[in-house]
């Protein structure tokens, strides 16, 4: 019996001596997601986050190979376990948001807004890069407000940039004769992540805009608390503009809101404007000191209900702006 033992034991040490160790899987794993064989990539890198558990990007790599499987309740738990080791990373809550949010990302939506408008005028605050901007085609009068725009490629001929906050741009120009007396057709509001600022854009934006017209405002549906606060984290960051989607359905119940849930952040439609309404401006220090004391945990419960989200569906957007 000893001989015997001592037989199945140096057996099975030579097995297990020829398991590949964490280093080993994720790198097959990777090469099998590169090569489309998911289920594999996602047994091997699963693997390799198990026996590397302070592994930060292997434990990412696990859960997009979860995600693309359709393991979205492992994907969920794996982003969760990396944001726990390395908060900075932004990966994991982009990914995150995919999966609670699904659909296209916000800026494939403005774009099928864009074509579907096709907006006379057009006024961005947060233009960084310019991305979005260059959705505004001539004829349309764009303009962009941004202090620090750091444009990827050299503006249009019907884009105007103004390189200011958008409360010196609001104090310093008379937006509807930039704009030749017509009205703004629609408005993007993707600049300070802070409700203060999203409130005083939007008061100063309606005012040059028509009933008919578009407001649309970005990171207006959190992913958590950790990425909803007013001090910017490592990483993924939206910041408390949700605040001003409560305040408007409260205070301003005429307004026709809905937050379409794409990623990362969710894009709120702001339509039935009231260009002449004063409620807002005449209250701003009693709103501001309101909804700045109202706490995150109020999303707690019915966050959808209390955010108006709406399906990030193109046909029903499409409808929702009044397509037949």
């Amino acid at each position: 019996m000893s001989m015997l033992f001592r037989m199945l034991k140096d057996l099975a040490s030579g097995v297990f001596a020829r398991q590949p160790g964490p280093e080993a899987l994720h790198q097959r794993g990777l090469a099998m997601r590169k090569s489309g064989r998911t289920k594999k990539a996602r047994d091997d890198l699963v693997r390799a986050a198990e026996m590397a558990p302070n592994q930060a990007e292997w434990l990412f790599d696990a859960a997009a190979a979860c995600y693309a499987q359709g393991d979205h309740r492992l994907a969920l738990e794996y982003c969760k376990r990396t944001r726990q080791i390395a908060p900075a990373l932004s990966g994991p809550c982009q990914l995150q948001a995919q999966i609670i949010l699904g659909g296209e990302r916000y800026t494939k939506v403005l774009a099928r807004v864009f074509e579907q408008l096709r907006p006379r005028t057009y006024v961005e605050i947060g233009i960084s890069r310019g991305e979005s901007l260059q959705l505004a085609k001539p004829p349309a009068i764009a303009i962009g407000i941004d202090p620090e725009p750091m444009l990827s490629r050299p503006p249009a001929a019907n884009h105007r940039i103004f390189a200011e906050t958008s409360d010196a741009f609001f104090a310093g120009h008379d937006l509807g004769a930039e704009l030749g007396g017509v009205p703004v057709d629609l408005a993007f509001i993707d600049g300070m992540h802070h409700f203060e600022f999203a409130l005083r854009d939007f008061i100063n934006l309606e005012r040059a805009c028509a009933r008919e017209s578009v407001i649309l405002i970005h990171d207006c549906y959190p992913l958590d608390r950790e990425t909803a606060e007013r001090i910017q984290p490592p990483g993924f960051w939206s910041g408390d503009v949700w605040r001003l989607i409560v305040l408007l359905k409260k205070y301003r119940p005429g307004l026709a809101i809905h937050t379409i849930g794409t990623p990362p952040t969710g894009l709120a439609m702001v339509r039935n404007l009231e260009p002449d309404s004063r409620v807002l401006q005449e209250n701003f220090e009693r709103l501001c000191e309101e909804f700045l004391a109202l706490d995150y945990s109020y999303l707690d419960q019915d966050k959808d209900k209390k955010l108006n989200l709406f399906p990030n569906d193109p046909e029903k957007i499409r409808i929702l702006l009044g397509g037949s």
